[in-house]
Parts: C-alpha cells; sequence; structure tokens
C-alpha cells in the first residue's frame, strides 16, 4: 500500500504525487482563518488517493470544538443531490482502510513560551497527556499523533527530546503500531525503525524550525 504522509503545512500546499492513502497530521494552514481553511479544504479534495485522513494540531483552533464527522470534508454531487465525503478527519478516533486499523489523536503538550493563539489540543501535563493515549486501542496498524513520543523523532533544535514520555511507554507496552505518523516539532522531519512492532516511525513536518518549506512529503510503503 503507497502511504504519503504530511503534517506542519502552514499554508504550503504542495502537489502530491497520488496514492492509496493520505495522512495529514494537523497543522493545516498558516492562520486558521477561514478563507485559508477553505482553500485547504479545496486542496485536500484535489488530491488523488483512494482515502485520505486528516488530524489537529495545536494551530488548528476552528477544529477545536468540532466532533467527528463523516461529512466533516465533503463536497456537494450535483447529480445526486447528496453530500460526498472525500477525506475523513479524526480526533480520539479511528477508522479502517484495507484491513488496517487507524486512529488519530492531536494532542501536545504546553511548552514554555508557547504562542497563546496557537494551543488547541493542549495539556499541561504528561499524565494529562497519558488520559488522552488511553484512549487509543491496542491492535492499531496506523497511529496518528500530531505529537511526536519521546526519544523518537522528537529532537529540538537544540538535541532535545521534547516529545510524549507517556506516549513512547503506552506504544512499547500496550499499542504496538505497525506505523506512526507525527509532526509538530519541525527540525525533527525524518523516518526511523524504532523496532519491536513497528515497521517505521516518520515525521512528515514540510516546514523547518523556521517555517520555511523545505521537507518533502514522506512516503512509505506497507
Amino acid at each position: 500500500m503507497i502511504i504519503d504522509c504530511i503534517s506542519d503545512l502552514h499554508g504550503f500546499y504542495p502537489k502530491l504525487e497520488g496514492g492509496d492513502l493520505l495522512i495529514v497530521a494537523g497543522d493545516l494552514t498558516a492562520r486558521d482563518t477561514f478563507e485559508q481553511n477553505t482553500y485547504f479544504k479545496k486542496w485536500l479534495y484535489e488530491q488523488k488517493y483512494r482515502k485520505k485522513i486528516v488530524i489537529a494540531g495545536n494551530h488548528d483552533n476552528s477544529l477545536f470544538n468540532i466532533k467527528p464527522d463523516p461529512y466533516f470534508f465533503s463536497s456537494y454531487n450535483a447529480d445526486t443531490g447528496e453530500q460526498v465525503s472525500y477525506a475523513e478527519y479524526l480526533c480520539d478516533s479511528g477508522t479502517e482502510f484495507e484491513g488496517l486499523k487507524i486512529w488519530g489523536s492531536p494532542w501536545t503538550k504546553i511548552f514554555a513560551g508557547m504562542n497563546p493563539k496557537c494551543m488547541a489540543f493542549t495539556c499541561d501535563t504528561e499524565s494529562q497527556l497519558n488520559e488522552k493515549w488511553n484512549l487509543i486501542p491496542s491492535g492499531v496498524d496506523i497511529l496518528i499523533t500530531h505529537s511526536p513520543a519521546y526519544g523518537i523523532l522528537d529532537k529540538n533544535i537544540k538535541g532535545v527530546c521534547v516529545g510524549s514520555t507517556t506516549l513512547q511507554m503506552q506504544l512499547f507496552t500496550r499499542i504496538f503500531p505497525r506505523l506512526l505518523v507525527c509532526g509538530h516539532i519541525h527540525e525533527a522531519y525524518g523516518v526511523e525503525s524504532p523496532g519491536g512492532m513497528f515497521e517505521k516511525a516518520v515525521n512528515c513536518s514540510i516546514v523547518n524550525e523556521r517555517y520555511e518549506h523545505v521537507n518533502k512529503p514522506i512516503r512509505v510503503i506497507l
């Protein structure tokens, strides 16, 4: 299966190759305005994948009070008069595709100096984060989180690991996904094979720490 992973778009919308599954792991626009969200939806609609999945990030305030809805990303079919879904929004929720179980979680931990306008889906403590990770069922094949796990593609510009320690614990003791997709820490872009049940972990932020569009979407064959 061809899976393309992309995160932390921050207003940049590259042309994608198309494939089986597209995963967008949060921070969808530059300023979270109505116009920018409308443009993101148009871009997403045009991408050629059999299934498209989106989660939110800490910049996506407009999604904070929106519950998962199969028709959140949908278009009007003039021939049938029906709304047709073209992507699925996950928020502490799951779906399946081609026999793969997929779960999406947008949560991250607040850090010192965080922009107060960019604190959607944030928790004050690891204990609060862990409550969110507890919602993830065991046996998930693909886990999509905006936050990285501690020690897995989470080093900041100073080389310090800043990912979630409780997510790391749950990954290796209970969840055991085949693929972990995250973003959030722009400078930690890349691919790793953490071992255990993992086949791949990817941090697919397409911008760097200066919000420059320098990285490509990451393609995974699963």
